[in-house]
């Protein structure tokens, strides 16, 4: 009996250990929400910085988002493709 009180105990530690992970996990989830929110925020006034500051009308500047809705996202021109990039092409069809 004496060897299953022993077990018992290290069940509660084990068992203590996991709940305490669980509280930092959770803790740590809502700061990385936290966190994205703040870096979305700054990433926003940024671009209405950059907005604000250009010398575009807003005609413009719809035709230009309209334009870019069809690319990937990417700015300037396309970087041009190497000879790996193309082998990894051929063996990814």
């Amino acid at each position: 009996m004496k060897g299953g009180v022993f077990l018992n105990a290290k069940i509660q530690k084990i068992s203590s250990e996991i709940e305490k992970t669980k509280a930092k996990i959770s803790e740590f989830q809502t700061k990385l929400k936290e966190l994205e929110k703040q870096k979305t925020e700054f990433e926003n006034a940024d671009i209405i910085d950059a907005v604000r500051g250009s010398d575009i009308t807003l005609t413009d500047l719809a035709a230009i988002l309209k334009k870019g809705r069809g690319t990937s996202g990417q700015v300037g021109p396309k970087l041009a493709t190497t000879k790996n990039d193309e082998n990894k092409e051929e063996t990814d069809q």
